[in-house]
């Protein structure tokens, strides 16, 4: 997890995320511990390049679990990390795009598309993992949604929505439109479908559902299908693993020696 966000190339976590409204990176990252049962997560958090890391010494050293905005940063600045400016030129410059292409009534001219400033709006990554011995852990980080209002805080740092760890039965975690998980608490809606023995791909599909009965009219089209994507990434005590999406998607696996992409289960195709 640390590695993407120190990526300048990732523009979906850490450094180089994309920015806010106001061309500020606003990080959130949360990270469950299955055999100590413990958590940690930030929000909001400005100027640190590694979220994840800072959560994961809250976890460790405190008995909080979710520090925000500019008390996470002085929580992180105490344990030796340096505040840095996080926007890379890519990402600026895309914000700049956006800005300069808000509204045709403002008085910014209108910029042209070109193939080094397309991006996309959304980007998370999650990772969930089991141990031989049937331990596991769960971590989530994102830059969030792109050009957000700022102080907006999305499913990633939210125990039970960007992630669940349940260490007598599964780990599971999302990445996606934040809003729409957060509605019905993503991630532990699947481990508690793992419980009740659903296998993972079946457990996340379980979720999806309940997700599109909870989505607003507004974020539907005519045929019903949201105008969002959602993934949901599950794994049991077992190691049984699976991943399931709104519409067609891929993720990674690692079984220890090999990385392997596979497709995601989904309920949807796209026109």
């Amino acid at each position: 997890m640390k590695i993407q966000e120190l990526d300048p190339n990732d523009d979906s976590v850490g450094y180089g995320g994309l920015p806010n409204a106001e061309g500020v990176v606003q990080l959130d990252a949360s990270c469950m511990h299955g055999p100590t049962k413990r958590a940690g997560a930030v929000g909001a958090l400005e100027n640190i390049k590694t979220p994840s890391e800072v959560a994961k010494l809250i976890l460790k050293y405190t008995s909080h679990i979710f520090l925000v905005g500019e008390g996470a940063k002085r929580f992180a600045l105490s344990f030796g990390f340096k505040e840095e400016d996080l926007l890379t030129e890519h990402s600026r410059e895309a914000w700049l795009r956006w800005r300069a292409n808000l509204s045709p009534t403002d008085n910014y001219l209108d910029v042209p598309d070109s193939d080094h400033l397309v991006v996309t709006k959304t980007g998370t990554i999650n990772c969930d993992a089991v141990t031989p011995q049937g331990d596991l852990s769960s971590v989530t980080t994102t830059s969030g949604l792109s050009w957000k209002i700022p102080g907006r805080v999305g499913d990633s740092p939210i125990i039970g929505a960007g992630q669940y760890c349940d260490n007598d039965v599964g780990a599971a975690g999302s990445t996606g439109l934040g809003e729409a998980n957060i509605k019905v608490c993503g991630g532990f809606l699947t481990v508690e479908h793992l419980r009740r023995g659903l296998k993972p791909t079946d457990a996340c599909l379980e979720t999806l559902k309940r997700v599109v009965a909870e989505t607003e009219a507004r974020l539907l089209d005519a045929q019903g299908k949201p105008k969002f994507d959602l993934v949901f990434y599950a794994v049991t005590k077992r190691g049984e693993f699976g991943a399931a999406s709104l519409y067609p998607n891929h993720f990674a696996v690692h079984d220890g020696t090999d990385a392997k992409i596979r497709d995601t289960a989904y309920l949807f195709t796209r026109a």
